[in-house]
């Protein structure tokens, strides 16, 4: 781990930013929900937090739109939304043949393919050309497209990369039941070649861990020396425990965007019905929607469906009212690349019990329970084992509230993405 990887881990706080230079920053994502996933949360924080460190901040995003604060332009590149229409064969407007952007979209998508990240950078780097004059420097949120190779040649490209997306789809390859299966998801995931091929050659990446910067040189090819380790922060003013919310006997919460099987929904699910026979109080509240699925087939399966409740569209002051009401909040994940859910559960002194894929040890630490991911018994031994005994528990989020005050700071990710700016712009300088 570089220098200013240690600082974003907490080994230093003195940090002397006098000599990074307020810059232009256009930040780039092409989806930005504000609440649904990760993709909003990092946009808004990153802007933020850029901003208060000097720097003059824009957003170019396709839809969903993010969230910004005041003072923050958003540049919006409309997307042909195909996935909100009746029939997207159907939406092809005469206008649309002068654009490749809209040509790729729709085509991709009617043959079954992801378009969109090709599409966002086509329309960005035509955005560029008109008025690339306005910026610095570009932070991009791992589009990772083929134009932003292109793009970089005229303004410093950095990249923020969180999982290869390669992981979601080869979960995915190994849940097919049907022989059909494995073709429509392989067309689906076509964008990974080409998100691998840009992350080897783009010059400077900020990793949100070290395992999203391993398991890129592992899945991409990517030169971990071109990579930059800074955790994500979390909002602490909504994120952090409240002494006087008690918790409840037996709630276990997890958050679950998804019943996809690189979740681990259905390890939790299996686990669960190790440990609820003889834990009466024992019952799960996933924050989602669940849909009829896998999941759900599960549930009933186990005869666990009246010990299950969900909600959906919460606001994050919701949300960390829920963890701090858990007597456990469980991450099952079999891979994350950060692990929002965990280090907000941890802020709110939730006791955790994650499984180690990806980041979630980088992220528990050793104020939580670490089990194999993708294992239902090692999972359930530790549930019980924090069912059984509250007042641990209690000491583990005590910890867990420390570590994460310490650890997971927006400031400081700003900051590592800062120098990374400086450096880009300076070595360019030094080539002119």
């Amino acid at each position: 781990m570089d220098a200013d990887a240690a600082v974003l881990h907490g080994a230093d706080d003195s940090v002397d930013t006098a000599q990074l230079r307020p810059l232009r920053v256009l930040v780039t994502g092409y989806r930005s929900n504000p609440h649904v996933g990760g993709q909003g949360v990092y946009i808004r924080e990153l802007t933020r937090n850029l901003r208060d460190l000097g720097h003059t901040v824009s957003v170019a995003s396709g839809p969903p739109y993010p969230e910004l604060d005041d003072g923050i332009e958003l540049i919006e590149l409309p997307s042909l939304d195909l996935f909100a229409e009746d029939n997207a064969f159907l939406a092809l407007r005469p206008r649309h043949l002068r654009s490749w952007a809209d040509m790729s979209e729709w085509l991709a998508h009617n043959s079954g393919a992801f378009g969109e990240l090709y599409a966002f950078g086509r329309r960005l780097e035509t955005f560029l050309a008109r008025e690339g004059g306005r910026f610095d420097v570009v932070h991009d949120n791992q589009t990772l497209a083929t134009p932003f190779l292109r793009i970089n040649r005229r303004l410093p490209v950095i990249t923020t990369i969180h999982h290869p997306i390669a992981i979601d789809r080869d979960y995915a390859l190994a849940a097919s039941s049907k022989w059909w299966e494995p073709a429509l998801t392989r067309r689906w995931y076509h964008f990974i070649g080409m998100q691998a091929r840009t992350a080897r050659q783009l010059p400077r990446l900020l990793a949100v861990s070290q395992a999203a910067s391993d398991s890129h040189a592992e899945r991409y090819g990517v030169d971990p020396a071109h990579v930059r380790v800074a955790f994500n922060g979390i909002d602490h003013a909504i994120f952090n425990p409240d002494p006087a919310v008690e918790q409840e006997p037996g709630l276990i919460v997890t958050t679950a965007s998804a019943d996809a099987p690189i979740k681990g929904l259905d390890v939790l699910i299996d686990a669960l019905a190790r440990v609820a026979a003889a834990r009466p109080l024992a019952r799960l509240h996933i924050i989602g929607t669940l849909r009829d699925g896998p999941a759900k087939q599960a549930l009933a399966a186990h005869g666990l469906s009246g010990r299950v409740t969900t909600s959906s569209n919460l606001t994050r002051e919701a949300i960390a009212r829920l963890y701090r009401r858990a007597h456990i909040v469980a991450c099952p994940a079999r891979f994350e690349g950060f692990g929002f859910p965990a280090a907000e559960a941890m802020a709110c002194g939730a006791a955790v019990a994650a499984s180690n894929g990806g980041a979630l040890p980088e992220v528990v630490g050793d104020a939580g329970l670490v089990s194999t991911a993708g294992d239902a018994a090692s999972l359930a031994n530790d549930l019980a084992r924090l069912l059984d005994n509250p007042e641990e528990a209690q000491r583990l989020g005590a910890r867990a509230a420390i570590r994460a005050r310490d650890e997971f700071n927006w400031s400081r990710h700003a900051l590592a993405a800062s120098r990374l700016y400086a450096e880009a712009l300076a070595e360019r300088s030094l080539s002119a």
